[in-house]
Protein backbone atom coordinates (compact mmCIF):
# COMPACT_ATOMS: atom_id res chain seq x y z
CA UNK A 1 0.00 0.00 0.00
CA UNK A 2 2.78 2.38 0.74
CA UNK A 3 4.41 1.81 -2.66
CA UNK A 4 1.09 2.37 -4.32
CA UNK A 5 0.33 5.61 -2.36
CA UNK A 6 3.85 6.67 -3.26
CA UNK A 7 3.41 6.34 -7.13
CA UNK A 8 -0.22 7.58 -7.44
CA UNK A 9 1.46 10.66 -5.46
CA UNK A 10 4.04 11.60 -7.90
CA UNK A 11 1.55 10.91 -11.00
CA UNK A 12 -1.03 13.29 -9.01
CA UNK A 13 1.65 15.55 -8.36
CA UNK A 14 3.12 15.89 -12.12
CA UNK A 15 -0.37 16.47 -13.49
CA UNK A 16 -1.12 19.36 -11.75
CA UNK A 17 2.02 20.23 -12.10
CA UNK A 18 1.13 21.12 -15.64
CA UNK A 19 -1.66 22.93 -14.53
CA UNK A 20 0.23 25.39 -12.49
CA UNK A 21 3.42 25.20 -14.47
CA UNK A 22 2.13 25.46 -18.17
CA UNK A 23 -1.48 26.62 -18.07
CA UNK A 24 -0.79 29.36 -15.57
CA UNK A 25 3.24 30.60 -16.41
CA UNK A 26 4.74 29.00 -19.56
CA UNK A 27 1.95 29.34 -21.62
CA UNK A 28 1.04 33.03 -20.96
CA UNK A 29 4.32 34.10 -21.61
CA UNK A 30 4.63 32.22 -24.74
CA UNK A 31 1.41 33.85 -26.05
CA UNK A 32 2.65 36.99 -25.16
CA UNK A 33 6.20 36.41 -27.02
CA UNK A 34 4.01 35.39 -30.36
CA UNK A 35 1.48 38.38 -30.16
CA UNK A 36 4.33 40.84 -29.29
CA UNK A 37 6.11 39.62 -32.71
CA UNK A 38 2.59 40.55 -34.50
CA UNK A 39 1.49 43.35 -33.25
CA UNK A 40 4.81 45.43 -32.62
CA UNK A 41 6.55 45.17 -35.83
CA UNK A 42 9.28 46.99 -37.73
CA UNK A 43 11.16 49.92 -35.46
CA UNK A 44 8.28 49.38 -32.66
CA UNK A 45 9.88 45.80 -32.26
CA UNK A 46 12.23 47.76 -30.12
CA UNK A 47 9.55 49.33 -27.82
CA UNK A 48 10.03 48.42 -24.17
CA UNK A 49 6.79 46.97 -22.81
CA UNK A 50 7.21 47.96 -19.07
CA UNK A 51 8.06 51.60 -19.89
CA UNK A 52 5.04 51.40 -22.18
CA UNK A 53 2.45 49.75 -19.37
CA UNK A 54 3.93 52.52 -17.61
CA UNK A 55 3.18 55.97 -19.78
CA UNK A 56 -0.72 53.75 -20.39
CA UNK A 57 -0.94 54.32 -16.45
CA UNK A 58 0.14 57.86 -16.38
CA UNK A 59 -1.89 58.87 -19.67
CA UNK A 60 -5.19 56.88 -17.55
CA UNK A 61 -4.35 59.69 -14.11
CA UNK A 62 -3.83 62.49 -16.57
CA UNK A 63 -0.22 62.75 -15.66
CA UNK A 64 1.04 62.87 -19.07
CA UNK A 65 -0.58 63.94 -22.15
CA UNK A 66 1.00 61.57 -24.96
CA UNK A 67 2.81 62.63 -28.23
CA UNK A 68 1.45 61.47 -31.32
CA UNK A 69 4.56 58.94 -31.84
CA UNK A 70 3.39 57.58 -28.44
CA UNK A 71 -0.19 57.66 -29.13
CA UNK A 72 -0.27 55.19 -31.78
CA UNK A 73 2.10 52.86 -29.55
CA UNK A 74 -0.62 52.63 -27.12
CA UNK A 75 -3.29 51.92 -29.70
CA UNK A 76 -1.01 48.79 -30.61
CA UNK A 77 -0.79 48.25 -26.90
CA UNK A 78 -4.46 48.00 -26.06
CA UNK A 79 -4.63 45.90 -29.59
CA UNK A 80 -1.70 43.46 -28.23
CA UNK A 81 -3.46 43.19 -24.49
CA UNK A 82 -6.90 42.07 -26.08
CA UNK A 83 -5.37 39.58 -28.55
CA UNK A 84 -2.82 38.02 -26.07
CA UNK A 85 -5.47 38.17 -23.32
CA UNK A 86 -8.05 36.26 -26.01
CA UNK A 87 -5.90 33.86 -27.15
CA UNK A 88 -5.33 32.43 -23.08
CA UNK A 89 -9.30 32.26 -22.66
CA UNK A 90 -9.28 30.41 -25.68
CA UNK A 91 -6.29 28.07 -24.52
CA UNK A 92 -8.07 28.02 -20.71
CA UNK A 93 -11.43 27.07 -22.16
CA UNK A 94 -10.39 24.32 -25.02
CA UNK A 95 -8.71 22.62 -22.87
CA UNK A 96 -11.33 22.27 -19.72
CA UNK A 97 -13.78 21.20 -22.74
CA UNK A 98 -11.81 18.69 -23.93
CA UNK A 99 -11.36 17.46 -20.75
CA UNK A 100 -14.53 17.62 -19.45
CA UNK A 101 -16.03 15.79 -22.74
CA UNK A 102 -13.96 12.87 -22.31
CA UNK A 103 -13.16 12.23 -18.65
CA UNK A 104 -17.04 10.13 -18.61
CA UNK A 105 -16.17 8.55 -21.82
CA UNK A 106 -12.56 7.29 -20.60
CA UNK A 107 -13.92 6.20 -16.97
CA UNK A 108 -16.80 3.85 -18.61
CA UNK A 109 -13.86 2.94 -21.28
CA UNK A 110 -11.22 1.37 -18.60
CA UNK A 111 -13.86 -0.07 -16.39
CA UNK A 112 -15.01 -1.88 -19.70
CA UNK A 113 -11.13 -2.76 -20.94
CA UNK A 114 -9.93 -6.44 -20.83
CA UNK A 115 -6.03 -7.05 -20.80
CA UNK A 116 -3.50 -8.86 -19.20
CA UNK A 117 -2.20 -5.01 -17.52
CA UNK A 118 -5.34 -4.05 -16.47
CA UNK A 119 -8.24 -2.19 -16.66
CA UNK A 120 -6.40 1.38 -15.83
CA UNK A 121 -2.82 1.03 -17.12
CA UNK A 122 -2.95 1.24 -21.21
CA UNK A 123 -5.56 4.22 -20.23
CA UNK A 124 -2.49 5.88 -18.07
CA UNK A 125 0.28 5.38 -20.74
CA UNK A 126 -1.61 6.20 -23.65
CA UNK A 127 -2.41 9.68 -21.88
CA UNK A 128 0.86 9.91 -20.57
CA UNK A 129 2.35 9.82 -24.72
CA UNK A 130 -0.80 12.62 -25.44
CA UNK A 131 0.69 14.99 -22.57
CA UNK A 132 4.27 14.78 -24.12
CA UNK A 133 2.88 15.14 -27.77
CA UNK A 134 0.78 18.21 -26.51
CA UNK A 135 4.40 19.87 -24.55
CA UNK A 136 6.42 18.84 -27.90
CA UNK A 137 3.89 20.66 -29.51
CA UNK A 138 3.79 23.38 -27.61
CA UNK A 139 7.83 23.85 -27.59
CA UNK A 140 7.74 23.93 -31.30
CA UNK A 141 4.96 25.99 -32.07
CA UNK A 142 5.27 28.93 -34.20
CA UNK A 143 2.17 30.54 -34.14
CA UNK A 144 -0.70 30.74 -31.55
CA UNK A 145 -3.13 27.90 -32.62
CA UNK A 146 -0.20 25.46 -32.65
CA UNK A 147 0.29 26.64 -29.03
CA UNK A 148 -3.49 26.34 -27.90
CA UNK A 149 -3.61 22.79 -29.78
CA UNK A 150 -0.41 21.60 -27.90
CA UNK A 151 -2.24 22.72 -24.83
CA UNK A 152 -5.11 21.04 -25.41
CA UNK A 153 -3.54 17.94 -26.14
CA UNK A 154 -1.68 18.13 -22.94
CA UNK A 155 -4.44 18.75 -20.91
CA UNK A 156 -6.19 16.27 -22.19
CA UNK A 157 -3.94 13.94 -20.35
CA UNK A 158 -5.98 14.55 -16.97
CA UNK A 159 -8.51 12.76 -18.67
CA UNK A 160 -6.34 9.44 -19.73
CA UNK A 161 -4.29 9.63 -16.79
CA UNK A 162 -6.21 11.25 -14.05
CA UNK A 163 -9.25 9.45 -14.40
CA UNK A 164 -7.94 5.94 -14.31
CA UNK A 165 -5.63 6.98 -11.52
CA UNK A 166 -8.65 8.02 -9.46
CA UNK A 167 -10.52 5.04 -10.00
CA UNK A 168 -7.57 2.99 -8.83
CA UNK A 169 -8.01 4.21 -5.57
CA UNK A 170 -12.32 2.42 -5.61
CA UNK A 171 -10.42 -0.90 -7.35
CA UNK A 172 -7.68 -1.23 -4.91
CA UNK A 173 -7.73 0.69 -1.41
CA UNK A 174 -9.91 -0.86 1.50
CA UNK A 175 -13.00 1.37 2.08
CA UNK A 176 -11.92 1.90 5.73
CA UNK A 177 -8.78 3.57 4.45
CA UNK A 178 -10.17 6.01 0.89
CA UNK A 179 -10.86 8.78 2.98
CA UNK A 180 -7.43 8.95 4.28
CA UNK A 181 -6.26 8.67 0.68
CA UNK A 182 -8.42 10.95 -0.88
CA UNK A 183 -7.37 13.69 1.69
CA UNK A 184 -3.56 12.92 0.73
CA UNK A 185 -4.62 12.87 -3.04
CA UNK A 186 -6.02 16.35 -2.81
CA UNK A 187 -3.45 17.76 -0.49
CA UNK A 188 -0.65 16.60 -3.31
CA UNK A 189 -2.99 18.17 -6.14
CA UNK A 190 -2.40 21.57 -4.28
CA UNK A 191 1.12 21.30 -3.76
CA UNK A 192 1.68 19.94 -7.06
CA UNK A 193 0.04 22.57 -8.40
CA UNK A 194 2.34 24.85 -6.26
CA UNK A 195 5.27 22.80 -7.44
CA UNK A 196 4.62 23.64 -11.20
CA UNK A 197 4.63 26.99 -10.48
CA UNK A 198 8.18 27.28 -9.01
CA UNK A 199 9.72 24.90 -11.49
CA UNK A 200 8.35 27.05 -14.50
CA UNK A 201 9.11 30.53 -12.72
CA UNK A 202 12.74 28.98 -11.94
CA UNK A 203 13.14 27.79 -15.36
CA UNK A 204 11.40 30.11 -17.52
CA UNK A 205 13.78 32.75 -17.38
CA UNK A 206 16.84 30.41 -18.15
CA UNK A 207 15.29 27.51 -20.74
CA UNK A 208 12.31 29.47 -22.06
CA UNK A 209 9.93 27.37 -24.37
CA UNK A 210 12.73 24.57 -23.40
CA UNK A 211 10.70 24.53 -19.74
CA UNK A 212 8.00 22.82 -21.04
CA UNK A 213 9.77 19.43 -21.68
CA UNK A 214 10.15 19.48 -18.03
CA UNK A 215 6.79 18.63 -17.49
CA UNK A 216 6.37 16.11 -20.34
CA UNK A 217 9.07 14.18 -19.27
CA UNK A 218 8.17 13.78 -16.06
CA UNK A 219 4.52 13.01 -16.65
CA UNK A 220 5.90 10.10 -18.70
CA UNK A 221 8.52 9.01 -16.31
CA UNK A 222 6.21 8.99 -13.23
CA UNK A 223 3.05 7.77 -15.03
CA UNK A 224 5.55 4.91 -16.11
CA UNK A 225 6.74 3.99 -12.68
CA UNK A 226 3.25 3.60 -11.58
CA UNK A 227 2.35 0.81 -14.10
CA UNK A 228 5.45 -0.75 -13.11
CA UNK A 229 6.31 -0.44 -9.63
CA UNK A 230 2.13 -0.42 -8.76
CA UNK A 231 1.30 -3.20 -10.91
CA UNK A 232 -2.60 -3.66 -11.80
CA UNK A 233 -4.44 -7.45 -12.04
CA UNK A 234 -5.20 -8.60 -14.97
CA UNK A 235 -8.64 -7.95 -16.17
CA UNK A 236 -8.58 -10.36 -18.70
CA UNK A 237 -10.94 -12.72 -16.89
CA UNK A 238 -13.51 -10.14 -15.50
CA UNK A 239 -17.38 -10.20 -16.62
CA UNK A 240 -17.98 -7.18 -19.17
CA UNK A 241 -21.72 -6.78 -19.23
CA UNK A 242 -23.79 -5.26 -22.11
CA UNK A 243 -24.69 -1.56 -21.36
CA UNK A 244 -27.20 0.81 -22.72
CA UNK A 245 -25.96 4.07 -23.90
CA UNK A 246 -29.18 5.45 -23.87
CA UNK A 247 -30.35 4.82 -20.67
CA UNK A 248 -26.74 5.31 -19.14
CA UNK A 249 -26.75 8.91 -20.77
CA UNK A 250 -30.38 9.27 -19.41
CA UNK A 251 -29.16 8.63 -15.91
CA UNK A 252 -27.37 11.48 -15.72
CA UNK A 253 -29.71 13.84 -15.44
CA UNK A 254 -31.80 11.91 -12.05
CA UNK A 255 -29.88 13.58 -9.83
CA UNK A 256 -30.63 17.38 -11.56
CA UNK A 257 -34.22 16.77 -11.31
CA UNK A 258 -33.93 17.50 -7.53
CA UNK A 259 -34.40 20.94 -6.17
CA UNK A 260 -31.18 20.76 -3.27
CA UNK A 261 -28.88 19.22 -5.50
CA UNK A 262 -29.90 21.63 -8.48
CA UNK A 263 -29.08 24.35 -6.23
CA UNK A 264 -25.81 22.73 -5.63
CA UNK A 265 -24.80 22.48 -8.60
CA UNK A 266 -25.51 25.97 -9.64
CA UNK A 267 -23.53 27.40 -6.92
CA UNK A 268 -20.23 25.84 -7.72
CA UNK A 269 -20.63 26.50 -11.22
CA UNK A 270 -21.04 30.17 -10.73
CA UNK A 271 -18.44 29.92 -7.78
CA UNK A 272 -15.63 28.60 -9.59
CA UNK A 273 -16.79 30.78 -12.34
CA UNK A 274 -16.13 33.63 -10.87
CA UNK A 275 -12.72 32.42 -9.23
CA UNK A 276 -11.62 31.55 -12.80
CA UNK A 277 -12.55 34.80 -14.18
CA UNK A 278 -10.17 36.34 -11.42
CA UNK A 279 -7.34 33.75 -11.33
CA UNK A 280 -7.17 33.82 -15.74
CA UNK A 281 -4.53 36.68 -16.48
CA UNK A 282 -2.33 36.91 -13.27
CA UNK A 283 0.83 36.57 -14.76
CA UNK A 284 -0.30 39.72 -17.11
CA UNK A 285 -1.79 41.10 -13.98
CA UNK A 286 1.97 41.45 -12.67
CA UNK A 287 2.70 43.28 -15.43
CA UNK A 288 -0.04 45.67 -16.67
CA UNK A 289 -2.15 45.39 -13.65
CA UNK A 290 -0.03 46.24 -10.62
CA UNK A 291 2.03 49.00 -10.35
CA UNK A 292 4.77 49.08 -10.96
CA UNK A 293 4.65 46.51 -13.16
CA UNK A 294 7.23 43.44 -13.54
CA UNK A 295 9.00 42.31 -16.54
CA UNK A 296 7.56 38.72 -18.05
CA UNK A 297 10.79 37.05 -15.99
CA UNK A 298 10.21 38.72 -12.41
CA UNK A 299 6.34 38.61 -13.01
CA UNK A 300 7.47 34.40 -13.83
CA UNK A 301 9.05 34.43 -10.67
CA UNK A 302 6.77 36.14 -8.22
CA UNK A 303 3.57 34.02 -9.77
CA UNK A 304 4.48 31.04 -7.50
CA UNK A 305 5.65 32.83 -4.64
CA UNK A 306 1.61 34.31 -4.57
CA UNK A 307 0.18 30.84 -4.69
CA UNK A 308 3.23 29.35 -1.87
CA UNK A 309 1.74 32.37 0.72
CA UNK A 310 -1.80 31.05 0.31
CA UNK A 311 -1.16 27.59 0.31
CA UNK A 312 -0.40 27.42 4.23
CA UNK A 313 -3.93 28.98 4.63
CA UNK A 314 -5.51 26.76 1.53
CA UNK A 315 -4.47 23.57 3.75
CA UNK A 316 -5.78 24.80 7.21
CA UNK A 317 -8.19 25.67 6.12
CA UNK A 318 -9.32 22.23 4.82
CA UNK A 319 -8.48 21.08 8.03
CA UNK A 320 -10.42 23.19 10.62
CA UNK A 321 -13.36 23.54 8.11
CA UNK A 322 -14.29 19.82 7.78
CA UNK A 323 -14.10 18.97 11.11
CA UNK A 324 -16.20 21.83 12.51
CA UNK A 325 -18.23 21.20 9.92
CA UNK A 326 -18.78 17.36 11.04
CA UNK A 327 -18.78 18.75 14.45
CA UNK A 328 -22.02 21.12 14.72
CA UNK A 329 -23.75 19.50 11.76
CA UNK A 330 -24.28 22.49 9.55
CA UNK A 331 -22.58 23.32 5.91
CA UNK A 332 -24.65 25.89 4.27
CA UNK A 333 -22.40 28.37 6.83
CA UNK A 334 -19.10 27.40 5.83
CA UNK A 335 -20.10 27.54 1.68
CA UNK A 336 -21.81 30.46 2.24
CA UNK A 337 -19.14 31.91 4.07
CA UNK A 338 -16.61 30.98 1.87
CA UNK A 339 -18.16 32.23 -1.32
CA UNK A 340 -18.25 36.08 0.84
CA UNK A 341 -14.47 35.77 2.09
CA UNK A 342 -13.60 34.90 -1.44
CA UNK A 343 -15.73 37.99 -3.12
CA UNK A 344 -13.78 40.16 -0.43
CA UNK A 345 -10.55 39.22 -0.78
CA UNK A 346 -11.22 39.99 -4.65
CA UNK A 347 -12.22 43.91 -3.47
CA UNK A 348 -8.58 44.42 -2.36
CA UNK A 349 -6.68 44.55 -5.83
CA UNK A 350 -9.85 45.90 -6.76
CA UNK A 351 -9.33 48.80 -4.85
CA UNK A 352 -5.32 48.40 -4.49
CA UNK A 353 -3.87 47.61 -8.25
CA UNK A 354 -0.48 46.85 -5.97
CA UNK A 355 1.52 43.98 -5.25
CA UNK A 356 1.19 43.31 -1.62
CA UNK A 357 -3.45 43.59 -2.50
CA UNK A 358 -1.98 40.64 -4.73
CA UNK A 359 -0.39 38.98 -1.89
CA UNK A 360 -3.37 39.66 0.49
CA UNK A 361 -5.75 38.45 -1.96
CA UNK A 362 -4.05 34.75 -2.19
CA UNK A 363 -3.86 34.89 1.66
CA UNK A 364 -8.02 35.32 2.17
CA UNK A 365 -8.69 33.61 -0.91
CA UNK A 366 -6.99 30.56 0.14
CA UNK A 367 -8.57 30.32 3.42
CA UNK A 368 -12.28 30.82 1.25
CA UNK A 369 -10.90 28.17 -1.14
CA UNK A 370 -9.94 25.51 1.14
CA UNK A 371 -13.23 25.87 3.11
CA UNK A 372 -15.12 25.79 0.07
CA UNK A 373 -13.25 22.26 -1.81
CA UNK A 374 -13.92 20.73 1.44
CA UNK A 375 -17.43 21.45 2.90
CA UNK A 376 -18.92 21.98 -0.58
CA UNK A 377 -18.12 18.37 -1.23
CA UNK A 378 -19.84 17.35 2.01
CA UNK A 379 -22.50 19.23 1.02
CA UNK A 380 -22.57 17.84 -2.28
CA UNK A 381 -22.77 14.23 -0.91
CA UNK A 382 -25.59 15.36 1.75
CA UNK A 383 -27.96 16.37 -0.84
CA UNK A 384 -27.31 13.38 -3.29
CA UNK A 385 -31.07 11.68 -4.25
CA UNK A 386 -29.92 8.57 -4.51
CA UNK A 387 -26.59 7.15 -2.41
CA UNK A 388 -26.98 3.87 -4.72
CA UNK A 389 -25.71 6.00 -7.66
CA UNK A 390 -23.81 8.50 -5.60
CA UNK A 391 -20.56 7.96 -8.11
CA UNK A 392 -22.53 8.81 -11.36
CA UNK A 393 -24.20 12.14 -9.28
CA UNK A 394 -21.08 12.56 -7.61
CA UNK A 395 -19.69 12.81 -11.36
CA UNK A 396 -22.20 15.48 -12.45
CA UNK A 397 -21.10 17.20 -9.29
CA UNK A 398 -17.60 17.35 -10.94
CA UNK A 399 -19.02 18.06 -13.74
CA UNK A 400 -19.94 21.50 -12.27
CA UNK A 401 -16.83 22.65 -11.49
CA UNK A 402 -15.16 21.45 -14.79
CA UNK A 403 -17.87 24.04 -16.84
CA UNK A 404 -17.45 27.09 -13.74
CA UNK A 405 -13.86 27.04 -14.82
CA UNK A 406 -14.63 26.50 -18.81
CA UNK A 407 -16.54 29.47 -19.19
CA UNK A 408 -14.48 31.52 -16.91
CA UNK A 409 -11.70 32.65 -19.22
CA UNK A 410 -14.10 33.17 -21.92
CA UNK A 411 -15.78 35.75 -19.55
CA UNK A 412 -12.60 37.67 -18.04
CA UNK A 413 -11.46 38.49 -22.05
CA UNK A 414 -14.74 39.26 -22.94
CA UNK A 415 -14.69 41.67 -19.68
CA UNK A 416 -10.81 42.77 -20.54
CA UNK A 417 -11.97 42.90 -24.38
CA UNK A 418 -14.74 45.51 -23.09
CA UNK A 419 -13.17 47.82 -20.57
CA UNK A 420 -9.31 47.87 -22.09
CA UNK A 421 -8.35 46.84 -18.43
CA UNK A 422 -7.85 44.23 -16.26
CA UNK A 423 -9.64 46.34 -12.90
CA UNK A 424 -13.10 45.14 -13.90
CA UNK A 425 -12.16 41.67 -14.09
CA UNK A 426 -12.18 42.01 -10.24
CA UNK A 427 -15.51 43.66 -9.65
CA UNK A 428 -17.09 40.55 -12.29
CA UNK A 429 -15.25 38.11 -10.23
CA UNK A 430 -16.87 39.55 -6.95
CA UNK A 431 -20.16 39.98 -8.17
CA UNK A 432 -20.52 36.24 -9.54
CA UNK A 433 -19.03 35.07 -5.79
CA UNK A 434 -21.66 36.82 -4.18
CA UNK A 435 -24.37 35.43 -6.78
CA UNK A 436 -22.77 31.42 -5.87
CA UNK A 437 -23.53 32.35 -1.51
CA UNK A 438 -27.01 33.63 -2.79
CA UNK A 439 -27.81 30.12 -4.58
CA UNK A 440 -27.11 28.23 -1.59
CA UNK A 441 -29.77 30.10 0.74
CA UNK A 442 -32.94 27.56 -0.77
CA UNK A 443 -31.14 24.28 -0.19
CA UNK A 444 -33.83 22.81 2.38
CA UNK A 445 -32.48 19.28 3.47
CA UNK A 446 -29.45 20.19 4.98
CA UNK A 447 -28.35 23.19 7.48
Amino acid sequence: MGRYMACYLLVALSLTAILGGIGTVILPLHIQQLEFAQFFVGAMGQVNLQELIALKAQVAAGAVSPSAEQQKLLGVLTAFEAAKASDVSLAASLAIAATMALQPAVGVASDRTRSRWGRRAPWMVAGAALAMLGVLTMYLADSVGQLIAGYTLASVAHAFVGGPLSATIVDRVPALKRGMMSAVAGIGLLIGYVIGLGVAGAAFGKLGTGSYLIFGVTVCLVTLLFVTLSRDASSGALPLDKVSVAGHLKSFTVALRHADFRWVFVARVVMLFGYSVSSTFGIYMLQSYIEPGLNPEEAARTMPLLHVVGLPATLLAMVISGRWSDRIHRRKPFVIGASILLSVSMAVPFVWPALWALYAQHVLAGIAVGTFLVVDQALLIDVLPDKDAAGRDLGIGALASNLGQAIGPIMAGGVLAATGGYRMIWLTAMVLTLIAALAIFPVKRVR
